[in-house]
């Protein structure tokens, strides 16, 4: 599970997370929506550890995700698909990354053969499409074989197989039991997807709610996102 708990961050004058709390929890795929700049990316990095926050907590499985002795086999992340050499072949980025968790060459055969990437699994990632790449990353983050999840913005790139691809990925991976945090700015895709939607703006909480609870509100989640992001700008504009 992670945890959010008044989670704050600031860049110098910039309020980029602003007090944020809310729980993903096991068994279900949570979207994280929010127009640009709404914090998203950056919650992502505070959960991660990747930044420190500047005050509240973020916790996986009730612990800062830094504390994690072998962290890829507690959570596995995608959050940029280009952060990858572009000298390495595939496998040999894979396998290094295996190796600082103790987790052997077999895993990374089978991580290239689950995101359909065996086939170029010893050519350059530097050759490699925007959609191979997140196929990549995503291989990454399964390599622990981990309970927690978190992908940002996975299906840029992706044609509509691989969009599709993703979609019974995330399904599939919740059913068997774990947290899946996953943000889009594809409604449509979203709504087939998720079943639970968080919703911030301006660093701040909107909403949190099932799919289900918010198209019961307003005849798509496309409209009920624009109508609260829209409430919420206003009501940051009024500040």
């Amino acid at each position: 599970m992670i945890e959010l708990r008044r989670l704050t961050k600031r860049y110098g004058d910039t309020l980029a997370v602003d007090g944020l709390s809310f729980r993903v929890e096991p068994g279900h795929v949570t979207g994280f929506l929010g127009p640009n700049g709404a914090g998203k990316s950056t919650t992502m990095r505070l959960i991660l550890g990747l930044d420190a926050p500047t005050s509240g907590e973020a916790l996986v499985n009730g612990r800062r995700y830094a504390l994690s002795r072998r962290p890829m086999r507690e959570v596995g992340a995608l959050l940029d698909a280009n952060a990858v050499h572009p000298g390495r072949s595939a496998y040999n980025h894979l396998l290094s990354l295996a190796l600082t968790n103790d987790i052997g060459p077999h895993r990374v055969a089978e991580v290239l053969e689950q995101v359909g990437l065996a086939g170029v699994a010893r050519k350059r990632v530097g050759g490699f499409s925007l959609g191979m790449k997140q196929r990549l990353g995503i291989a990454a983050a399964l390599l622990g074989d981990p309970g927690v999840l978190m992908f940002d913005e996975p299906v840029n790139g992706l044609d509509p197989d691989g969009v599709r691809w993703i979609r019974e990925l995330m399904r599939s991976l919740a059913a068997d039991g774990r947290t899946i945090l996953l943000s889009s700015h594809l409604m449509s895709e979203m709504a087939l997807t998720a079943d639970r939607i968080v919703i911030v703006g301006r660093g701040k909480l909107i909403t949190e709610a099932t799919v289900d609870e918010l198209t019961a509100r307003h005849t798509s989640l496309e409209e009920a996102y624009l109508a609260l992001t829209a409430s919420s700008v206003q009501y940051g504009a009024s500040r």
